[in-house]
């Protein structure tokens, strides 16, 4: 899912962008009048859409009409596809999405944050042929069809939530496993408390160790000589993904795991596959 540049990032292999319209008949709207301004700059955005392979001409029955929204800049625009009536006959995707709020009360008593933008982190996202047909979209410069997946359809957010779930499953593991974790944070967090009873002076002794950094030597109480020890990373990169990546209409990603009561048994198959 990481890319640089603006061309067509690699897919996002796993979770498949589906629109199920419950059989329901091909709805076809007419194109909306562009302002004569505004052609010359979508001209080019299309063109780039098809150059990066994000879009394709269509002979789709289904034909959403464009939007143009200005960018902040006053002069840009921002293609946007009014998928209002082909959304009220999709079936809905039952996903949880985290809440905002719910979020914001977690991380309340955090100090350090770190962020990464995902521009335009739906293209990462393959599309069935019939989504394809679905996604089509119509306007004064032709017919056009999403090869992947495009902002305004029902389903959209559910799907890439999926897609980071599946993605952090596989990337942000502890090293040795849950349950090893779990046993070192126990014997450090005792350690620290017989370091802390007053009646105890010898455990007050002076102890160096040796940064997973390797830049200095200092001194520090169990807790901290966890943290800085190179083997107690929290996090392992490149672990086994067992969601196996399906696709999104399965529940196999690791928050289907944790609400189902099977991570436990899932995380002992890693760690003796590991």
């Amino acid at each position: 899912m990481i890319s640089s540049g603006n061309a067509l990032p690699p897919p996002a292999y796993g979770v498949v962008c589906d629109i199920d319209v419950q059989e329901h008949a091909p709805i076809s709207q007419r194109a909306r009048r562009i302002p004569l301004r505004h052609l010359q700059k979508l001209y080019e955005l299309l063109k780039g859409l098809l150059k990066a392979g994000l879009i394709a001409f269509s002979d789709s029955p289904w034909a959403s009409p464009i939007v143009i929204v200005l960018k902040n800049n006053g002069q840009d625009i921002r293609l946007c596809i009014d998928y209002k009536m082909g959304n009220t006959v999709t079936a809905i995707m039952e996903y949880a999405v985290p809440l905002v709020n719910d979020l914001l009360t977690e991380l309340e008593s955090y100090l350090w944050f770190s962020s990464l933008n995902a521009a335009s982190g739906f293209r990462v996202i393959m599309m069935t042929m019939r989504a394809h047909k679905t996604s089509a979209f119509v306007c004064a410069l032709g017919h056009f069809e999403w090869l992947r997946m495009p902002f305004g359809l029902k389903n959209a957010p559910m799907m890439y939530q999926r897609t980071i779930d599946n993605a952090l499953w596989g990337f942000v593991q502890p090293k040795g496993g849950w349950e090893r974790y779990v046993e070192r944070m126990k014997l450090a967090g005792e350690a620290a408390k017989r370091q802390r009873l007053p009646e105890d002076d010898s455990d007050f002794a002076l102890t160096t160790t040796q940064t997973k950094f390797n830049t200095t030597w200092v001194k520090l109480d169990p807790v901290l000589r966890m943290v800085n020890d190179p083997y107690a990373d929290m996090f392992a990169t490149n672990a086994p993904d067992e969601s196996l990546l399906v696709p999104v209409f399965q529940h196999r990603s690791f928050v289907d795991h944790i609400c189902f009561g099977r991570l436990l048994g899932h995380v002992r198959q890693v760690d003796g596959a590991v």
